[in-house]
This record gives C-alpha cells, structure tokens and sequence, in this order.
C-alpha cells in the first residue's frame, strides 16, 4: 500500500523519533509499504516519521539509480533505529532534494564518511562505515529521524531565500507526482 508522505509543516517531521523492537505491530507490512512508497514517489530513501510514524525506522533503494551507479544494483536495504556513531573527511557540499520538500533543492555540507549502527529486519546489529551517496543518504535519513530536515542544514541565506516556497509547502501550494499528507491549516 502507498502511504502519503507528509509534507513540511508537519509536526511529525519535527519529533524526535522513538526506538522500535521486534513487537512493534505489523512492522513487515509497514517495512513493504515503505517500499512501495519510495518506489512510487521515485525518491531514494524514505524515514518513518515521512510517513507519519514517529519510530526510528528507514528504507534505502539505490537500485533505482544503478543504470548510472553500476555498483548500487539490488541495494535495498531496510535499517531499524540506525544511529551515526562517528564522522570522518571532509565537509563536503552536495545538492539534496527530499519527498517532504517537493520542488526544492539546494546544497548541504556534510561529512563524506559516516559510521552507523543499526538493526536489519531480523534484528541482527550491524556497524559499518559508508562513504560517499550511501553516507549521505544514511545521514539525510537519520537527520529525519532526530527531528530535523536538510533545510536545517542550509545556510540561513539560503533559508531565506527558500521561505516563499516553504510557506507554499505548508499552505499546499505545490505540485508533485505523490500522495501526499499536508498540515492543516
């Protein structure tokens, strides 16, 4: 099933999210329809709380861009309460889009490396580095579920020079190929 994706101004997206465990009700259908919904939106990660799910819950599928990343074929890969563990290298800038910010764009400066920790769907514990796209999925992602957004790490000029297209998000002013779920007003 496609969930809606809540769309900034949405107080989920603001909450710190919550750790699951294996009694977390229906939590494979959940983990599907997450899928089904990154698929249909065509976006490369998806955390819970865009769903409206205050857990600490994401979905990556790299699979979608491995006609250009070769190396990214069959990357699916489900992480359940994934906390950042460490950083290393450089700040670096690239622009980052997200399925809850519909129509913006800009660049984020974050660390190339990441080391994370997280639980697979058979919660089994993994620890690994990721570097390069995957570490700045799994930081955009994990930044979600910490209660914050990639716009929290814009420049406040460019902030600023966003605020028209943000108030147009909260309003629901925008278009896009999704279902979506905006704040009331």
């Amino acid at each position: 099933m496609i969930l809606p994706i809540y769309i900034y101004g949405q107080p989920v997206l603001k909450k710190e999210s919550e750790e699951i465990d294996e009694t977390y009700p229906e939590l494979p259908e959940l983990i599907k329809n997450m899928y089904e919904t990154l698929r249909n939106s065509e976006g490369v990660g998806l955390a819970a709380p865009q769903v409206g799910l205050p857990i600490r819950l994401v979905v990556v599928d790299l699979d979608v861009i491995s006609d250009e990343q070769p190396e990214f074929k069959g990357y699916l890969k489900t992480y359940i309460n994934p906390y950042i563990e460490d950083t290393d290298g450089e700040l670096v800038p690239y622009e980052e889009g997200c399925l809850s910010f519909p129509g913006i764009h800009e660049k984020v400066m974050r660390p190339e490396r990441v080391r994370v920790s997280w639980l697979d769907e058979n919660f089994q514990e993994h620890d690994e580095w990721f570097d390069g796209f995957p570490a700045r999925v799994m930081q955009h992602e994990i930044d979600h579920l910490d209660g914050k957004c990639f716009i929290d790490r814009m420049s406040a000029l460019r902030r600023q020079m966003n605020k028209s297209k943000l108030g147009a998000l909260q309003q629901g002013r925008f278009n896009c190929d999704y279902k979506v779920k905006v704040a009331k007003k």
